[in-house]
């Protein structure tokens, strides 16, 4: 009996392990306890635990976003919050496959503990920075650089003041929402924006440019030439800008090449002298010039060296090109063309100007294959030089100048070596119509000293004589063009006018030191034109032609008059 007894609780305890066995093996289904995101998914396949946190994973919790005193509460995933409800799920899984014997055993009992799994999400970087950049973007200011100005009046560089500006530091919220996808609330630090450019960064720059405002004076080396600016004209060969310091390049080529049109000693060739009616020769000298690239280099140098009041620009010899043994036998030269203008009505300083630049160049001589300078063979447009006040056209008006009439040479000696057949190297036309000229309309060159000159190649095969006969009594000069005359005929047609542009109407303006009610014209109108003359030269190379074009700007009469009583 007992042995029986024993083999029945043996077999019942056999026949509970293997039942129990059974319920603790994996079948497929969470294990029991467990809750996703508060649902109870326990005893579910996962593709049902999916459906049942379904519901759940869709419906995204609301953020609230705070900045500068702002805040907004708005879905989630405006965000780019997104629910991951497989990995959720997955933890579920892991789990369940992770039980103990005892575990399962507790489970199968019925007394399983419960275990939690969050939801998981995650969050899209580039739509939470859209979401976030979009609610903030009336927070952010833009700076406002300082910037740099000069002053007309006090003539110096100043600098305006820059403004803070504010942005909302984005990236850091969404840096923090990404690594905690759960947050519901978001702080976004707005901080200050600086200005890229700040007063305090250019004042060093403006104290600078001022200082550079300076008079400037040059001297070429070996010489007691000089020449200089004004400190107005040195602070137009440079910016003050944001970076620092910037050279103008085309302005210091400017006033470089007039600087040293006024220190240069051109060497002067063998030429011709009037004593009495008769030609002499007058040898050739050497001179001293600006050397171009040293020179250039030292002025370029010494514009942003405040403490460089003269610079000495390096010098080289300039060489005669044509000695007084190469110089032609007067004698035995031919007249080639005569070029000729009038000037009548010209005031005495006028008339005084135009016999001074014809006696300058007469005599001088143009070797064979260079070219004529009117500017080197005149000198310097000075009253070292004899030239005294009258009415040139600067800036745009007609104003008192030094050297008016020189023009009145430059014109004649143009037509004389046209007329010739020379090639046009350089030529440059008056601003508006000047009736000194007429008849012959746009047949004229201007020159200026320095900058605007007179040039003229020599392509006769022989060196050329410039002779000048000024008729002051009759108010007419001749330019003589003599040398061995070339085998060709030159034509030049009448000018054609394309277009013609009636002047404003005149200009009146208050003049102090005028008696009140006096009026007095100091410039005087005249119609704007587009003009051409043609020149056909006829060789034994064969025709061709070549033209002259000139536009004049029509030009307004200005009147001044006295104050009113």
């Amino acid at each position: 009996m007992k042995v029986w007894v024993i083999g029945v609780s043996a077999a019942a305890l056999l026949g509970g392990a293997l039942a129990m066995g059974v319920a603790t093996q994996n079948n497929g289904t969470l294990a029991a306890g467990l809750r996703v995101a508060g649902i109870n998914v326990g005893g579910m396949t996962s593709e049902q635990a999916l459906e049942a946190l379904g519901t759940r994973a869709a419906t995204a919790p609301q953020v609230t976003v705070t900045a500068g005193g702002q805040s907004w509460t708005v879905g989630a995933e405006t965000l780019g919050w997104r629910a991951d409800a497989q990995n959720s799920i997955a933890a579920a899984e892991r789990a369940t496959r992770d039980r103990s014997v005892l575990e399962r055993v507790q489970a199968a009992l019925g007394q399983a503990p419960a275990q939690d799994f969050p939801l998981i999400a995650g969050v899209d970087a580039a739509q939470a920075k859209a979401g976030l950049s979009a609610l903030t973007r009336s927070l952010n200011t833009q700076p406002k650089n300082a910037t740099i100005l000069f002053d007309k009046t006090t003539k110096n560089y100043t600098v305006t003041a820059d403004t803070l500006g504010r942005k909302a530091d984005v990236n850091a919220a969404v840096a923090a929402y990404v690594a905690a996808p759960t947050l519901t609330a978001l702080s976004i630090p707005v901080t200050d924006w600086k200005a890229k450019y700040t007063a305090e960064q250019l004042q060093g720059y403006v104290t600078t440019g001022n200082t550079l405002i300076r008079p400037l004076s040059v001297q070429l080396q070996g010489t007691t030439r000089k020449a200089g600016l004004t400190g107005l004209q040195v602070a137009n060969l440079y910016w003050v800008r944001e970076t620092g310091i910037v050279l103008d390049d085309a302005a210091i080529t400017s006033a470089f090449k007039r600087l040293t049109g006024l220190v240069d000693q051109p060497a002067q060739n063998a030429r011709y002298a009037l004593q009495g009616s008769k030609l002499v020769r007058v040898k050739e000298q050497a001179g001293k010039v600006a050397d171009p690239k040293l020179a250039l280099a030292a002025f370029r140098k010494a514009i942003t060296d405040a403490a460089v009041k003269n610079v000495v620009l390096p010098g080289k010899v300039s060489r005669p090109t044509l000695t007084l043994a190469q110089l032609p036998d007067a004698a035995k030269l031919q007249l080639i063309t005569t070029g000729r203008s009038t000037y009548y009505h010209s005031s005495a300083a006028r008339r005084t100007n135009v016999a001074n630049a014809a006696a300058k160049i007469n005599g001088t001589v143009v070797a064979a294959g260079e070219n004529f300078s009117f500017l080197n063979s005149l000198g310097s447009i000075s009253a070292d030089n004899g030239f005294v006040g009258g009415l040139i056209i600067s800036g745009g008006r007609t104003v008192d100048g030094l050297g008016g009439g020189v023009c009145q040479v430059s014109t004649t000696t143009f037509r004389a070596l046209y007329q010739a057949g020379l090639p046009v190297v350089e030529r440059n036309q008056h601003s508006y119509r000047v009736g000194y000229y007429e008849p012959q309309v746009g047949f004229e060159a201007a020159v200026y000293d320095p900058g605007l000159d007179l040039k003229m190649r020599n392509d006769t095969g022989a060196p050329l004589l410039i002779k000048t006969i000024n008729h002051n009594d009759q108010s007419m000069l001749e330019v003589q063009v003599w040398g061995v005359k070339p085998a060709r005929t030159v034509t030049i047609s009448p000018a054609v006018i394309t277009a013609r542009t009636a002047h404003p109407a005149a200009k009146y303006v208050t003049n102090p030191n005028l008696r009140p009610g006096a009026v007095q014209q100091v410039d005087w109108a005249a119609d704007g034109f587009n003009l051409y003359i043609t020149r056909t030269i006829k060789d034994a190379a064969g025709v061709r032609s070549d033209k002259v074009s000139t536009i004049y700007k029509p030009w307004q009469a200005v009147f001044e008059m006295g104050p009113r009583s």
